[in-house]
């Protein structure tokens, strides 16, 4: 009784005192594409190879910014799933790239994740206090699947920066997580009238065609994969 009594008293539009939903796991992954003695194509700015780990989950995806009933505003962006029960739908709050924030207003308590109502799809801030509040149905939102570098994990890829003459323009970049490391990035150039094969670090290319805008190409090898 003393609980829901501290519940009603902190907030107002409440829906009522909760528990935070943690029962989720995301998919984590290790990924090497294209396939090994895939043909692929790609176009000037397009990644050629990647190799890394990445983390696979479900989310909720705000296309725009919008205000709740009362005075929370969501921000454009991924919200990561965190848990469910049989009532609530709980996403968190995450620093990644592509995710969106909660702004409170100056009389709400700060908001720790956003919850989903199944009942009526309504939308609720779930605030640090384990409550429910200012749920809103009718909001513009999608769930899908979110896919983001593995925090502390090493990514490479290697990029298509386009031909001029005989020569193609390759730009390798290493990332650190989501974030992209510029001391790591670099640009080659590869003269196709030297050899067809290109080669960085450890990564074996078949140069099919190429031009300008696009490039058609045979994956040899990738970074670290024979």
């Amino acid at each position: 009784m003393h609980k829901t009594l501290v519940c009603v008293a902190m907030s107002f539009a409440v829906v009522g005192c909760a528990t935070p939903l943690t029962n989720y796991q995301p998919t984590i992954q290790k990924i090497s594409e294209p396939p090994i003695n895939s043909v692929n194509e790609a176009y000037v700015g397009d990644r050629m190879l990647s190799q890394g780990v990445v983390t696979e989950r479900e989310a909720l995806y705000f296309p725009v910014t919008q205000k709740t009933s009362f005075q929370h505003t969501i921000q454009q962006g991924y919200y990561p799933k965190r848990g469910e029960d049989a009532e609530y739908i709980q996403y968190g709050i995450s620093n990644e790239s592509g995710a969106g924030k909660i702004i409170d207003g100056p009389l709400s308590d700060p908001t720790q994740s956003v919850t989903l109502r199944k009942s009526d799809n309504a939308i609720c801030m779930f605030t640090i206090y384990n409550m429910n509040v200012d749920c809103k149905t009718g909001l513009d939102f999608k769930q899908r699947n979110w896919t983001t570098a593995e925090a502390n994990s090493f990514q490479q890829t290697l990029i298509y920066n386009g031909k001029v003459g005989s020569k193609v323009n390759i730009g390798y970049r290493e990332f650190s997580g989501d974030m992209a490391r510029p001391a790591f990035s670099n640009a080659v150039e590869y003269d196709l009238d030297d050899s067809r094969q290109i080669g960085y670090k450890g990564a074996l290319l078949d140069i099919i065609d190429a031009n300008n805008q696009m490039i058609k190409y045979k994956v040899l090898k990738n970074f670290n994969t024979q």
